[in-house]
């Protein structure tokens, strides 16, 4: 076993990915070969860290110093200061808040993380995910070993029950609940799926588990193949996510060659094998009857239920579905023990939820928190606020199906029945933020045109329904908003939600139910005023130049349609006739003078 004086660790999750982490890991392996010191120090590629707005991201442990915003030419720096000579490369050491005084703190007093409770995340930026040495090290299909060697498939059942593991895929349904009853049901096949068809906007949460840390789905797979009496699973899983998708095949051969599926596992008589399952991106694959259907190879519609997939799944099977986030808490459960889990969270909802913690916020990237912390803890102590001093004003969660918070209840804890009763709900994670120059009727109009697009089509109130919704709030934010519209849209979307086939069509409303509910002024504003009160729907405002104006003429030289006039060091003034609201001359303005009206 080879022996290391430092390890550097490279995010190898899609974002950091994306800005060039690849070719930053290629240059670190050339220094150290260039400084013959590729014994000394390893360079290793990991999942997601994150805190994806410091990304690329680079650590150096022993000492864990933190690099942000690291780019392919600072390698040669930090290998040459830091792992050669052992000085620190300050500029690129990651600050807290911004204050250069708190560089260098260990990651765990990094205001980002040390408010986070790591579950699902725990092996994310930790381990290789494309070596099963590094995830066996941390426990790894310990929590298999022992369902095998020393529980009855009973035991583990009731072991998921007593723990209260509750669904992250959005619902919140128990998972030993859903798990018993695919144990129950008697056939000859049964199946077990894991959904990773991640579809809503800005939701990454699925995606870094499976890039930073897969044999964790595997194992819990496994056990609950054990479980319920099923020797074969499936991981449907986005095409669109080609780092996961690779990661897994890698964790699957890998898996199976240390005899950890296949046949005979652990040498008992328990056999059970995964396979990979490409999704086409459809939205509506998300809902586990669409879902099953794609996997047979036939079109992703759902049907109704009863029956559920517990009694008659996938070819007609009994069959257990769970999200990824669901299955990597399984592992951790077995290892630790029911008390340890329901001691985090709450009572209802114990244990932990990711989030992906996107939109106005400073800290972007991936929390996981206890069930039960406030939204203003999320949004200010670990997302750092709202960027450049704006007013915080919503926050989406849930995605297309779910609603938006005002900031009157951003002490609301995050749980599933507490968010349920303010119009919102968990989902799989996403978690928008919105602040002052947000609309919140564009915001509705936003998610309901996604539903729109996405709907499959087969029930008519999702079909037909959100397109007569999504048409009164196009009309609304162009300036063409009638009386009687808001009373329309909350008819449809009581029949929308009563009446549609499956979740998803019964869920789409809630975008514009939250919004009518917290911030029905701004609905009347754009209806009965004709203004848009955050200034952001194009068809309700104009452009005028303050006297702060100093007649530098920069805004008439990049106005593309030359609707602003006036001689230079003099005020000028825009053409409102003219003016195609394209905000070039805001950008442009140094001294603040033009505003939204």
């Amino acid at each position: 076993m080879e022996l290391f004086r430092s390890h550097v660790l490279v995010c190898g999750g899609t974002g950091c990915t994306s800005s060039g982490s690849n070719m930053i890991l290629e240059n670190f392996e050339a220094e150290l070969k260039k400084h013959q010191l590729e014994n000394e120090v390893k360079v290793i590629q990991t999942g997601c860290f994150g805190l994806c707005e410091a990304g690329p991201v680079v650590i150096v442990y022993p000492d864990g110093t933190f690099y942000s915003h690291v780019k392919p030419e600072d390698v040669k720096e930090i290998t040459e200061e830091h792992l050669l000579k052992g000085r620190v490369v300050r500029r690129l050491v990651y600050t807290d808040r911004g204050d250069h005084h708190d560089a260098g703190k260990p990651l765990d007093e990094i205001s980002f993380y040390k408010h986070q409770t790591r579950i699902a995340l725990r092996n994310c930026g930790v381990i290789d995910p494309e070596n099963i040495d590094e995830y066996i090290a941390f426990d790894g299909y310990k929590a298999l070993a022992t369902c095998l060697t020393e529980k009855t498939p009973q035991d583990v059942l009731d072991l998921i029950t007593e723990a209260n593991l509750r669904g992250r895929g959005g619902g919140g349904f128990p998972a030993g609940k859903k798990w018993q009853f695919a144990a129950n049901s008697k056939s000859d096949k049964k199946y077990v799926i894991c959904n990773a068809d991640e579809g809503d906007p800005g939701a990454f949460m699925d995606r870094s588990i499976l890039e930073g840390d897969p044999h964790s789905v595997l194992e819990a797979m496994a056990i609950c193949g054990y479980s319920i009496g099923s020797d074969e699973g499936y991981i449907y899983v986005r095409a669109e996510y080609p780092i996961a998708v690779e990661r897994l095949e890698t964790a699957i051969r890998q898996a199976r060659e240390y005899g950890l599926l296949g046949k005979n596992i652990l040498g008992t008589d328990f056999s059970f094998d995964i396979h990979l399952r490409l999704g086409a991106g459809a939205f509506v694959c998300g809902e586990e009857t669409a879902l099953m259907a794609s996997i047979e190879g036939k079109r992703g519609e759902p049907r109704p239920k009863p029956p559920f997939p517990a009694v008659a799944g996938l070819f007609g099977k009994p069959t257990n579905i769970n999200n990824v986030e669901t299955y990597a808490n399984v592992p951790h459960i077995i290892n630790k023990g029911v008390e340890w889990f329901r001691s985090l969270g709450t009572e209802k909802s114990p244990g932990t939820k990711v989030f992906a913690l996107g939109g106005k916020i400073n800290n972007t990237g991936l929390v996981e928190i206890s069930m039960g912390t406030p939204l203003r803890n999320v949004i200010y102590d670990i997302g750092g606020g709202i960027p450049k001093g704006k007013e915080f004003k919503a926050v989406q969660t849930g995605g297309p199906s779910g609603g938006c918070i005002p900031a009157s209840l951003l002490d609301v804890p995050i749980e599933y029945d507490s968010l349920v009763e303010i119009g919102s709900m968990m989902g799989s994670g996403g978690m928008i933020v919105m602040d002052e120059d947000n609309c919140m009727v564009d915001i509705a109009r936003f998610f309901l045109d996604f539903t729109v697009e996405e709907s499959c089509g087969k029930c008519t109130p999702c079909r037909i329904g959100t397109k007569r919704m999504l048409e009164i709030l196009d009309r609304i934010v162009e300036g063409k908003g009638r009386d009687g519209d808001i009373e329309k849209l909350e008819r449809l979307a009581e029949t929308i939600s009563s009446s549609s086939l499956c979740g998803l069509g019964q869920t789409a409303p809630n975008p514009v139910l939250s919004t009518l509910r917290y911030f029905r002024d701004e609905y009347e504003a754009h209806i009965y005023e004709k203004r848009c009160p955050a200034h952001h729907c194009k068809k309700l405002l104009h452009l005028e130049i303050t006297d702060n104006c100093r007649g530098c003429t920069a805004c008439a030289r990049v106005c593309p349609v030359e609707a602003i006039s006036g001689e230079v060091r003099n005020k000028h003034y825009i053409d409102p006739d003219k003016c195609t609201k394209c905000f070039s001359c805001i950008e442009k303005c140094r001294f603040g003078a033009i505003v939204k009206v």
